[in-house]
């Protein structure tokens, strides 16, 4: 019997198909890789109810509140310690270098250059999943995110009949950028700029926080350029476009343009 026409006997999962089927149709409803249930019930449900006033338009996370008080709190140190023996023309210089935690060295500039700042760039992780000087992944491992949302207890067993794992992916790199941004705008003067660096993971999620922090209207532009010279294999460009672009998001603390 040729290969090619052979019968295949086997079983289909009739549940990954369904689901292919219901992606097909509403492929807003797919959240992390995962399928957001409620957001399914939401539209098949036949019943239309008025809005109540409680739904606002918003950007939101778990662990959005912590983030704030983190970028209000103290500094856990209380001062840069120069090297002077490392450092060249140290009475004069005007330049510094600052090694050190982020978090806590921008927290400590505020007491010196709060609003002196003319211009910042920032390159953050890009929440790839890769290693590289510094940790470059803030996914948050499913069962620690199943526990801190309440859907099990600290013995492993399950509250709930049906988990979410919607945020999971980007939930922990938006608790690290938030307090960093909202910090480094206090540095700048009120004609500073600041410019991102960012890929296409999380570049929307940047452009939700950076317009929380310094306000929409403060969006300058977003700046495209081609990181990757070598083209995509045939097989990836005919599945997918090709992932050869990055971005820097350009923010103003004060806008230059019409308020409203």
């Amino acid at each position: 019997m040729d290969e090619n026409n052979r019968f295949n006997a086997g079983t289909p999962n009739f549940r990954t198909i369904a689901a292919q089927k219901i992606v097909k149709l509403f492929p807003g409803i797919v959240s992390d890789g995962q399928i957001d249930f409620d957001e399914l019930r939401e539209i098949l449900s036949p019943d239309l109810e008025e809005e109540d006033g409680s739904e606002k338009y918003g950007f939101t996370w778990r662990g959005r509140r912590s983030a704030e008080r983190i970028a209000d709190a103290p500094a856990t140190q209380t001062t840069l310690i120069s090297q002077k023996d490392k450092s060249e023309n140290w009475n004069n210089t005007k330049n510094v270098y600052i090694e050190g935690d982020n978090l806590e060295v921008l927290k400590l500039l505020q007491r010196a250059y709060s609003d002196k700042v003319q211009m910042i760039y920032i390159d953050p992780p890009y929440n790839t999943g890769s290693d590289f000087i510094y940790k470059d992944n803030y996914h948050d491992e499913y069962q620690n995110y199943l526990l801190q949302t309440g859907q099990i207890d600290e013995n492993g067993d399950s509250k709930t009949s049906d988990k979410k794992a919607s945020g999971r992916l980007h939930t922990n790199w938006l608790n690290m950028i938030y307090p960093r941004l909202k910090l480094a705008r206090r540095l700048l003067k009120e004609d500073g700029v600041l410019f991102v660096s960012i890929d296409d993971h999380e570049q929307a999620n940047l452009v939700q926080v950076l317009n929380d922090i310094f306000g929409e209207q403060n969006y300058m532009g977003m700046l495209v350029w081609k990181s990757r010279a070598k083209p995509a294999n045939q097989g990836e460009a005919a599945v997918r476009p090709q992932g050869d672009a990055e971005y820097v998001l350009v923010y103003g603390k004060i806008s230059i343009r019409q308020s409203f």
